[in-house]
């Protein structure tokens, strides 16, 4: 969530609208508030914080929902499960 400086929140589309414009202008892929905050939690939970603060820090209070929605395997995390599988086998 994004507070407005007098207090309050904007609304998603308006920042998603604010996003695109932007990184349209810079070249850059698309970028979305929901697209962020799916970043967010992926992040989050890569650098190894508990599902449970991760989902409490976005708002939701079931850590099971807030996983299955939220995070997403990067190419790091499936890099690392296939090591340690390799090392279990190869040892």
């Amino acid at each position: 969530m994004f507070i407005k400086p007098a207090g309050g929140s904007y609304h998603p589309q308006y920042l998603s609208r604010l996003l695109a414009t932007y990184s349209t202008e810079l070249r850059l892929p698309r970028l979305t508030a929901h697209g962020l905050r799916h970043t967010s939690a992926t992040l989050l939970l890569a650098s190894g914080v508990p599902p449970r603060v991760a989902a409490e820090r976005l708002g939701h209070s079931d850590a099971t929902l807030f996983s299955n929605l939220y995070s997403h395997a990067t190419p790091t995390m499936q890099r690392e499960a296939a090591d340690k599988i390799g090392s279990v086998l190869f040892s």
